[in-house]
């Protein structure tokens, strides 16, 4: 997938459009972005939150919506294959600038 965990990407669509935040997890073609298209949920009493209540928390949005953000700019993820000392091996790099991400 052409994001990961951990990167910084700008939401380009949908509600929260504009902003930016790390993706904490990804999963089946959606990402949960800190602090973007917060929910409130409803939670029972138990051990871990002894009061219950709302609770806030992030919900995933499809990775379409989302672009990676490199030198603080939005860009597209392309793979191209770089020779190692292993052998070839695939890696990620920005469309705009041509640089390798990982």
């Amino acid at each position: 997938m052409k994001i990961k965990k951990n990167d910084t990407v700008k939401v380009i669509t949908g509600k929260d459009k504009g902003k930016e935040g790390k993706v904490i997890a990804v999963t089946d073609g959606k990402v949960l972005v800190e602090g973007v298209n917060m929910i409130s949920k409803h939670s029972k009493a138990n051990q871990n939150n002894p009061k219950g209540g709302i609770i806030h928390q992030e919900a995933p949005i499809d990775v379409s919506n989302v672009m990676y953000l490199h030198k603080g700019k939005p860009t597209r993820v392309g793979f191209k294959t770089v020779e190692s000392k292993k052998g070839p091996k695939k890696v990620r790099f920005a469309k705009t600038t041509g640089d390798v991400i990982d």
